[in-house]
């Protein structure tokens, strides 16, 4: 079940490349990296081994202190500071998709650098995006229907009744929870792998300091939503160590490879806009699915927010500053 969303991914996105042109070699003469008079490689790489430092401690940060803050009282997963948190949280996952991956998605497929046959005649962004969303649905809508098939082989009539009823089990809910952890952690790590390769490609020090800012707060509080729902997932020690690690490291490990393939690899090129643009419009649907439907509706529309009005009022007050604290990040990253 872990890998299920992961190998749909994968299988999309490589349908969707089995589309792009034969014929992407032909740049404009403006293609190629821009050589400004801010380039400096050598002054670039030292700002890159500290973004790779900095983006690593404020990852592990944001997704650990959900993950094991359990143990203090006031933020437990049924205290409504955590809600209010979480909220805040989903509100960052859901402009980090709106206002981050689905524009980078846009200018990368919109580029002057890509044929205007097939690239710029069709609204490609929007399309996979649609797609990966309607992805997600099927492995919500799927996890649930196996889950619910095993559970009534191994329960009575009494039961059997009760779930056809609409009446969620405990672990029911538990089993939704692991699944919406899992398919948030993919969107995420597909897009920090992106946006680490893009920065350690680049050899401009002036795009790279603010970047660096920007890409911390995004992993910090980024890093809590996917940590409550670890949290709430109730996964063992081994499954939360996996998932932080891959949350943390992802990115770095991105801006690593960006270093490595700084010689072959150019953000303007036509394969690399078109891999990019795909991955980050797969990424924005996923999580603009995650942060709509299974993080902000589940919660609003549950029990909890619905039987207490002043905590809903704080909850969208948290939405609205988490969401509007990402979209000015929008600025400088």
């Amino acid at each position: 079940m872990a890998t299920k969303p992961y190998l749909l991914l994968v299988a999309i996105f490589i349908l969707l490349l089995s589309f792009a042109p034969l014929n992407v070699s032909a740049e404009t003469p403006h293609c190629g990296e821009e050589i400004t008079s801010c380039h400096n490689k050598a002054e670039a790489l030292k700002i890159k081994y500290i973004a790779i430092a900095s983006i690593l401690v404020m990852s592990m940060i944001g997704v650990c202190f959900p993950v094991y803050s359990n143990k203090v009282k006031a933020l437990q997963p049924d205290t409504n500071l955590f809600v209010i948190v979480k909220a805040f949280a989903s509100g960052v996952i859901l402009a980090t998709g709106y206002m981050h991956v689905l524009p980078d998605s846009f200018n990368d497929l919109a580029s002057q650098c890509l044929p205007q046959k097939p690239w710029r005649n069709f609204p490609f962004t929007t399309f996979v995006a649609m797609l990966s969303a309607v992805v997600c649905m099927m492995i919500d809508s799927f996890s649930m229907s196996r889950y619910r098939k095993s559970f009534l082989r191994a329960t009575g009539n009494g039961v059997v009744m009760k779930i056809e009823e609409g009446i969620n089990t405990k672990e029911e809910q538990l089993m939704r929870y692991r699944v919406v952890a899992k398919v948030l952690e993919t969107g995420i790590v597909v897009h920090s792998v992106v946006i680490g390769l893009s920065m350690g490609s680049s050899q401009n020090p002036c795009t790279i300091r603010p970047l660096i800012a920007a890409i911390c707060f995004h992993q910090l509080f980024e890093g809590m939503g996917l940590g409550g729902c670890i949290l709430q997932a109730e996964f063992k020690s081994k499954m939360k160590l996996i998932m932080v690690f891959f949350f943390s490291c992802t990115t770095p490990f991105g801006i690593g490879l960006g270093i490595a393939l700084n010689s072959v690899y150019s953000d303007n090129s036509p394969n690399s806009l078109i891999v990019e643009g795909l991955l980050n419009a797969c990424s924005a649907g996923l999580l603009n699915y995650m942060a709509l439907v299974d993080l902000l509706a589940a919660d609003f529309m549950g029990s909890k927010l619905q039987g207490n009005m002043k905590l809903q009022v704080w909850s969208y007050i948290a939405v609205l500053l988490g969401a509007g604290g990402m979209s000015v990040m929008a600025i400088w990253a």
